[in-house]
C-alpha cells in the first residue's frame, strides 16, 4: 500500500475499543511502527504483545509520534486524552498531527484546531463510519477536513485505516457536519426499523419472515437489515449501544438548534434511545431500542 516504510510516521493511537483496536491492527499490518494506550488496565499490551508498544499515557505516546489518532468516546474524553493529567498537548510536537476520530459539536472540533495551532500542532477532523468488521479491515469510511499541511503528514495513516477518505474542506467542522447528518441518518433508521418490527411481531407475524419480506422490498434499508439481524439472534451485544445514540441524536439537535433546523424525526428518535436507556439497556446494541415497545414477544436466544 506504501511505496517506502522510511516514510511512514510513527503514529499513536489512544483508545482501543471496538473501533480503535481494529484501526490500530490496520496500522500494524500495514508495517507502520505503532504505540498505543487504552485507560484500561492492561488492555494496550494486550495489544502490543502481537506488535507495536504499549505506553501508560497519551503524553508518552505523543512524544514518540508524528501522528497520534484519537479513537475516543466523546468530546470530555478526547479534552482528557489531550489536556488532561499527562496529555498529549505538553508533548506533541510542533508540525505533528492530532486526528480526532471521535463525534462532537462541528463547533468544538473547529475550537480545538485553533488550540492546537497555538501549540504549533496539526489537526484532522476526522469522524469514522463503518463498524467493528470494517474497522478491523481497513475499511472505514472517513468524513474529514483539515489543512492540507496536516493531510500532507497523515495521509499514509488515513489511507491505511479507511476504504474511503473523504476530505470535506480545509478547516475542522466539516467532516464533523457530515457525520451528524450520518448520525441523524442512523439514529432515525434504527428506530424506525425497531418500531416496524415491533408492530409486525404485535400483529401476529413471525419476526424471521418480517425480516424476509422488509430486506426483500422497497421499506429495506442497511440498518434495518443490519440492526434486525440482532433482534432475530437475540444478541444485543454491543457493537453500538443504545447511549452511543443518545449522546449522538443530542449532538444532532444540538447542531440543529442554533441554524434554526427542525429535527422532529431525530428528537422522536432520541426519546425512543433515551427510554431505552432509561429502562436500563443503555449499555446494550443500539437495536435494543425495540425493547421500549410494550407485549411484543421478541425472539429469545437459541429459538
Amino acid at each position: 500500500m506504501h511505496e517506502d516504510t522510511a516514510t511512514r510516521p510513527r503514529v499513536g493511537v489512544v483508545g482501543l475499543g471496538a473501533m480503535g483496536r481494529g484501526m490500530a491492527t490496520s496500522l500494524r499490518a500495514a508495517g507502520f511502527e505503532i504505540g498505543v494506550v487504552d485507560a484500561r488496565p492492561g488492555v494496550a499490551e494486550e495489544f502490543a504483545a502481537d506488535g507495536g508498544t504499549a505506553y501508560r499515557t497519551a503524553g508518552e505516546l505523543a512524544a514518540e509520534v508524528e501522528v497520534l489518532v484519537s479513537v475516543v468516546v466523546n468530546a470530555a474524553q478526547v479534552e482528557q486524552v489531550l489536556f488532561g493529567d499527562h496529555g498529549a498537548a505538553e508533548t506533541l510536537r510542533p508540525g505533528s498531527v492530532f486526528v480526532m476520530c471521535s463525534t462532537v459539536l462541528p463547533s468544538w472540533s473547529a475550537e480545538l484546531e485553533q488550540r492546537l495551532a497555538e501549540r504549533g500542532v496539526r489537526y484532522l477532523d476526522a469522524p469514522i463510519s463503518g463498524g467493528a468488521v470494517k474497522s478491523a479491515a481497513g475499511q472505514l469510511t472517513m468524513m474529514t477536513s483539515g489543512a492540507p499541511e496536516a493531510y500532507a503528514v497523515a495521509d499514509p495513516v488515513l489511507e491505511a485505516m479507511s476504504e474511503t477518505v473523504y476530505r470535506l474542506g480545509d478547516a475542522a467542522g466539516k467532516g464533523s457536519t457530515v457525520k451528524i447528518v450520518n448520525q441523524l441518518l442512523a439514529g432515525v433508521h434504527i428506530a424506525a426499523a425497531a418500531e416496524a418490527m415491533a408492530l409486525g411481531i404485535k400483529a401476529g407475524i413471525a419476526a424471521d419472515d418480517i425480516y424476509e419480506v422488509i430486506t426483500h422490498s422497497a421499506g429495506n434499508s442497511w440498518m434495518f437489515e443490519n440492526r434486525m439481524a440482532h433482534v432475530l439472534a437475540a444478541d444485543y451485544t454491543p457493537l453500538s449501544a443504545v447511549d452511543i445514540f443518545v449522546k449522538d441524536l443530542g449532538l444532532v439537535l444540538d447542531a440543529a438548534r442554533p441554524r434554526k433546523s427542525p429535527a422532529p424525526l431525530a428528537s422522536t428518535a432520541l426519546q425512543m434511545f433515551l427510554q431505552a436507556s432509561a429502562q436500563g439497556h443503555g449499555g446494550e446494541d443500539d437495536s435494543a431500542v425495540i425493547k421500549i415497545f410494550p407485549d411484543v414477544d421478541l425472539p429469545k436466544a437459541g429459538r
